[in-house]
């Protein structure tokens, strides 16, 4: 069999998604970011946005898509991503403007500029990387860290007497009027995957629609943060970050 015959359309399995550029990625083993990343490239080649598409990444870990998908970005200072991409969006509502985040940046660093764009109904997307550690600093607590768990900076565990509770941002989100879609997804599966990829779908659909601010949050992993492997990551994840945060839509407005 020629290599020609292999990759013809009706013997193709996958392919890489056509916006991601072919810089290697730098995301530790077993990162959930590389996935979502994927998911999103496919979400807006699917949906014919390529050239309409800007998205606004703050700073860690997520700052780094940029990198890999080829569309328009803007870095926003840490926690500002929100109030970025109202501005963006206002002025050029015919875009399709959203931002990448994660759990240090968008639920303390930047708590208000979330919750008012929310509450304002922004038609932007929100995209949620809440993996309850700040990831690229050096494994710090986040308002998202689970109770009991370790981190640098609470090395014996989070105490809720000293550090308060875990912070459920997307349970507050979803009671805004202005929200249109708030729901928690995963990508350690492939079934988790294909739920993701719809929703995402359906975030962007709507801020084109002018229905309003849509999250999805992803509860990932951080085995570097963590200080297990990828594979045990995902196992801790499902069975301490997932019975917290479940999985599910929060609201879903149709």
């Amino acid at each position: 069999m020629e290599i020609n015959d292999i990759i013809k359309p009706e013997n193709l399995v996958y392919e890489k998604p056509r916006l991601m550029n072919e810089n290697p990625m730098h995301y530790c083993p077993g990162c959930s970011h590389g996935v979502i990343h994927k998911l999103i490239a496919e979400v807006i080649a699917e949906m014919g946005m390529e050239d309409k598409t800007i998205g606004i990444s703050p700073v860690g870990c997520a700052v780094f898509a940029y990198n890999y998908l080829d569309i328009d970005w803007i870095e926003a200072a840490h926690g500002r991503a929100p109030a970025i991409a109202t501005a963006v969006k206002r002025l050029n509502p015919s875009k399709m403007v959203f931002t990448y985040q994660g759990d240090g940046d968008l639920a303390a660093i930047g708590t208000a500029e979330t919750i008012h764009a929310a509450n304002r109904g922004e038609n932007i997307v929100i995209v949620f990387v809440n993996n309850a550690i700040y990831g690229m600093t050096g494994g710090q607590m986040a308002p998202t860290t689970l109770e009991g768990m370790p981190t640098a900076t609470c090395p014996y565990g989070r105490n809720i007497a000293l550090n308060g509770y875990p912070l459920k941002i997307g349970d507050l989100l979803a009671q805004l009027e202005g929200t249109c879609l708030v729901t928690r997804q995963s990508v350690q599966t492939a079934a988790a995957v294909r739920k993701a990829k719809k929703m995402l779908r359906k975030a962007f659909e709507n801020s084109m629609a002018g229905k309003g601010t849509s999250i999805v949050e992803f509860v990932s992993t951080c085995s570097s943060g963590w200080k297990m492997t990828p594979e045990k990551a995902n196992k801790w994840m499902e069975e301490n970050m997932i019975p917290f945060y479940p999985l599910g839509d929060l609201k879903n407005k149709e």
